[in-house]
């Protein structure tokens, strides 16, 4: 006889489990929007199917499994959030394939994007003609950000989550000396943001409030 209670149990963990990793992840719903958002749904969803219909692995090694992953999870974000090379590795970074109306051919290869793959991206975006592109960036998670001719330009942050980015300052010409500069001048260090901005020639700063404990120590 087929057991179906065995499998109402591991489909109960491992909706549990989803849940719980949504919780403690901080997202608020599946839709990935980044790298490990992605890796986690496989894996997670790969676990739960294997396992299921698995009559040789019983309910406390599913829970294992599924606590072990958590925990790895965990632990990458953690790491994520305190490496800038490890979200780097991780997630990758926002890359310009069109700038001012050129197309960075170079990159679109380095990257893997094939023309007829930009192309549709651009008409996702409602642009005909790469000329009328002013800036298109390709995001972490795929997609394809395009601002046209005569738009504001895309503004990426000097510092997210107590990271500096040093690509954004080599856009606006400047460097780190520069931006910790700015920080002292304001009373921070780099770690104690969670936002900074440049807009109008000023930085704009968003720092973790002092009793969340969220800054870098």
């Amino acid at each position: 006889m087929f057991p179906y209670s065995m499998v109402f149990a591991k489909l109960g963990l491992g909706l549990l489990a989803l849940i719980l990793q949504i919780n403690l992840l901080g997202k608020r719903n599946l839709a990935p929007s980044s790298a490990l958002d992605q890796i986690q749904n496989y894996v997670l969803g790969g676990i739960i199917g294997g396992v299921i219909y698995n009559d040789t692995v019983s309910i406390i090694q599913f829970l294992m499994i599924l606590v072990v992953w958590t925990i790895l999870v965990m632990v990458l974000k953690f790491l994520k959030a305190n490496s800038r090379l490890v979200k780097i590795l991780v997630d990758g970074k926002p890359v310009i394939l069109i700038e001012q109306g050129e197309l960075q051919t170079e990159t679109c290869l380095r990257y893997g994007i094939q023309a007829f793959e930009l192309q549709m991206k651009l008409r996702a975006a409602g642009v005909q003609r790469i000329q009328d592109v002013k800036r298109a960036v390709l995001e972490q998670n795929g997609q394809l950000t395009v601002v046209q001719m005569g738009e504001k330009n895309i503004r990426f942050p000097l510092i997210a989550d107590g990271q500096v980015n040093p690509d954004v300052l080599k856009l606006i010409d400047k460097d780190e000396a520069w931006l910790n500069q700015e920080l002292h001048r304001q009373g921070y260090e780099p770690r104690d943001i969670f936002l900074a901005e440049y807009l109008d020639g000023q930085v704009l700063l968003y720092p973790y409030p002092p009793e969340s404990g969220t800054k870098k120590g």
